[in-house]
């Protein structure tokens, strides 16, 4: 069985709710995660031979062993009379369903919320899709479709080279949403007694994200330009090359910052420099301000600069890949990565830090209780908790209807 960790003295808030999740890939198991993390009992249905995610390669290797932490596993082959119905008795004993597939997908098998809602009318059902119900609802969407139409590709990439964000951020965000719309509804039916539907979708994400500049150009009309070409309102709020080709990020967003970035870096004569009183003022003077700042700071070491930064309070940031981030002081000093045994594959068995819920709650990280589920581990318990007698659950995976 998979380790089982915990710490009474780390809050549980969701402690004594069971969810059914029907889910795959990363949207929908970011809501289960995240109900899980705050103590949830989270109960992930999967087909009869595991969610392909846990046999993902490359880019995706690292999905399953991050979205699925402190929930169990059954699989149930909902394509079968006999396993439809344990389906549906499990889905009843949950407060919140969730689930993630294409409209209309889970309504044969009597999975879909007006069905389940019937039996039960305090029943929280967060459904995740491609796009909220409208002229779009029957797409097939991924990540990467809704951040090419949806104008986070165009925001990213250079003028006329579109490119998609570094992580699946609109899948990621879009479960989070529907968490936060499962805590919503889970407190109105505590008033009510009554529960509902949530929906959560990858374009109106994404689409939430590009509120900012839409709202720019609504108020200004000029249109956001992509980021590497960005207008920026600041003049020092850039990536510079330094000692040895390293980089870093460096910013003064006031008058302020900028008097104390050149007294840090003995800058007199920019500091005095007319043309460059005022923000505004070395925002148009970009042309001239950033040549001068590169040539003078490519002397400089990235952590002599760190160094002089952080000590006055300025704006910076090392630019760092992905694994740095397991070197991290911060992340290793405040436990804001924790163990994980890998579930699947040519790891399998293996420990690994994984990132946690960046939250925390009474000072605490939330903590993994149970390690990434090995697939149908909790099935046998998860049956008999709903009835089955051992025969019949022999039978059923005589049949294949569950494993």
């Amino acid at each position: 069985m998979s380790g089982h960790r915990t710490d009474p003295a780390v809050p549980q808030p969701l402690n004594g709710l069971r969810v059914v999740e029907f889910t795959h890939m990363v949207m929908g198991p970011t809501c289960g995660m995240v109900l899980a993390d705050m103590g949830a009992e989270v109960i992930k249905v999967e087909p009869i031979d595991g969610e392909n995610t846990r046999r993902l390669l490359g880019a995706g290797a690292g999905f399953f062993p991050m979205f699925n932490r402190n929930k169990k596993s059954i699989g149930i082959d909902l394509r079968r009379p006999e396993g439809a119905e344990a389906a549906r008795r499990l889905a009843a004993t949950a407060d919140v369903v969730i689930e993630n597939f294409k409209p209309g997908a889970l309504v044969k098998y009597g999975l879909d919320y007006p069905s389940l809602a019937t039996r039960d009318e305090r029943l929280i059902y967060v459904s995740h899709k491609g796009f909220l119900p409208g002229p779009y609802e029957h797409r097939t969407a991924l990540d990467e479709v809704v951040q090419m139409m949806g104008g986070l590709a165009y925001m990213t990439g250079r003028p006329g080279d579109p490119l998609r964000a570094g992580t699946s951020v609109n899948d990621i965000m879009g479960g989070l949403f529907g968490a936060i719309g499962a805590l919503g509804a889970l407190v109105q039916r505590g008033i009510t007694g009554k529960g509902m539907e949530v929906q959560s979708a990858l374009f109106e994400n994404n689409v939430f994200l590009m509120g900012q500049h839409m709202l720019q150009y609504a108020l200004t009309g000029r249109p956001a330009s992509p980021m590497p070409a960005r207008d920026s309102p600041w003049a020092v709020y850039d990536v510079f090359t330094v000692k040895d080709g390293e980089q870093i990020f460096l910013a003064a967003v006031s008058d302020a910052q900028f008097a104390t970035f050149c007294d840090v870096l003995g800058f007199d004569d920019l500091k005095t420099d007319s043309r460059y009183a005022t923000n505004n003022d070395r925002v148009r003077a970009r042309p001239t301000l950033l040549p001068a700042l590169r040539e003078r700071l490519a002397r400089r070491s990235a952590a002599e600069l760190a160094a002089l930064f952080e000590q006055a309070g300025l704006p910076f940031a090392p630019i760092r890949r992905p694994e740095d981030l397991y070197e991290d002081p911060h992340l290793l000093a405040t436990g804001g990565l924790a163990d994980v045994v890998v579930p699947d594959g040519e790891k399998a068995g293996q420990t690994v830090k994984t990132t946690l819920f960046p939250i925390t709650m009474q000072g605490a990280r939330l903590p993994v209780r149970l390690d990434p589920p090995r697939f149908g581990e909790h099935a046998q318990a998860l049956l008999e908790g709903l009835g089955y007698a051992r025969a019949e659950i022999d039978a059923l995976r005589a049949l294949r209807a569950v494993a």
